[in-house]
């Protein structure tokens, strides 16, 4: 028999956390998250996405056993301030079991339910900045440290239990020899030219941390219009710039300014960590933090993790002079592959950014809804 158990321990929250390394033990495309990190997820004095946000963690248990996790998430600036009445639910895993899966997507329904609310929808976590969607292909390519990984068997479960697909997001690759090094290099010079506009570069992680709350205003506009978007706010700010601005490179940051030397585009790239967090298997000490400095320094694989370009500048061509300083850094650092983060199929101007490329599909993931009333 499979019941519920809701996570009020820091005992139960370990095993809630714990379980993906069990279900995924010998996967050889699932990359463990850093356990501490996602502990920190959800304590309210380290996650500010707490401070807007009501979350409820919930184990499946059969005889003892977990078999199961989700996170039942109310996000209550999207629903009382966005007007966007739907429950979130993200960290789920289950095992192949129709039984589980049911009982804990019940739960979902139920709190929902009990807040009014119209509609549920997951995977995904508190945020845009959080990891989305359920994998419905490309299980036999390596994930990222961005994006979740699960077994084939999801979607079935999903579908089962009466949940429709509401968003769909693709991963794309390219390789860096198929760039056009001149063509960029021509654009980057006519467009910056034409529009006064002019590249900003980084050398140190200072620097990018002095104008990092400029380039989240800037995500913020640029992405205002996208129908699943809330903004980040001024502690998820602070927040996003210890996680993860002190991770990447900050060669990997790029800016492009305007005459009045305001932050119109922007770009960031992160090395590819997944073998590394592979190898650390969840823990940073005593010396799983070697792997990350030695990834961060040494890989030859990238992921352009973000990409906003303020509205006013988005048809003039400013991705040329983004793409033209990322290749002669990625060049003087032997880069191979780059990876693009899960991009809605529905975004269509992102999508252009990368025609030229020539990127390869390797992996599709969708986020379920299900009415609730």
């Amino acid at each position: 028999m499979i019941f519920l158990k809701k996570v009020t321990e820091k005992k139960d929250l370990k095993y809630f956390v714990m379980f993906p390394f069990k279900l995924y033990k010998g996967s050889k495309y699932w990359v463990p998250p850093i356990i501490n990190q996602e502990m920190n997820n959800f304590n309210e004095d380290l996650n500010p996405n707490l401070k807007d946000s009501s979350v409820e963690l919930f184990l499946a248990l059969e005889e003892k056993k977990v078999v199961g996790r989700i996170a039942v998430i109310i996000n209550w600036f999207e629903v009382k301030k966005q007007k966007t009445n739907k429950i979130r639910f993200g960290w789920f895993d289950f095992i192949d079991n129709y039984d589980v899966s049911k009982k804990l997507l019940e739960k979902v329904t139920e709190i929902g339910k009990a807040n009014k609310l119209e509609y549920m929808e997951g995977p995904m976590g508190f945020s845009n900045l959080d990891k989305v969607g359920v994998l419905t292909s490309g299980f036999d390519v390596i994930g990222t440290m961005i994006t979740t990984y699960n077994y084939d068997y999801y979607k079935n479960h999903y579908e089962k239990h009466g949940l429709k697909v509401e968003k769909t997001f693709h991963e794309k690759t390219f390789m860096f020899k198929d760039i056009d090094l001149d063509y960029y290099e021509k654009m980057s010079r006519i467009v910056k030219k034409r529009n006064n506009l002019k590249e900003v570069n980084f050398y140190s992680t200072s620097k990018v941390m002095d104008r990092a709350n400029e380039m989240f205003d800037l995500f913020n506009q640029s992405y205002s219009k996208l129908s699943s978007f809330v903004k980040i706010s001024e502690k998820q700010k602070e927040h996003m710039k210890k996680k993860f601005l002190s991770f990447i490179n900050p060669e990997y940051i790029k800016f492009v300014e305007n005459s009045e030397n305001k932050i119109i585009a922007f770009a960031i790239i992160m090395p590819s960590f997944a073998k590394a967090l592979q190898r650390m298997n969840g823990k940073l000490f005593p010396f799983g933090f070697l792997n990350l400095l030695y990834a961060k320094k040494f890989n030859k694989d990238v992921t352009l993790y973000l990409i906003g370009i303020h509205s006013d500048y988005q048809k003039i061509g400013v991705t040329a002079i983004i793409f033209n300083s990322f290749i002669q850094t990625l060049k003087n650092k032997g880069i191979q592959v780059c990876r693009r983060t899960p991009e809605l199929t529905d975004n269509i101007s992102i999508d252009k950014l990368w025609k030229k490329l020539n990127p390869k599909l390797i992996k599709k993931r969708s986020t379920y809804k299900l009415e609730l009333h």
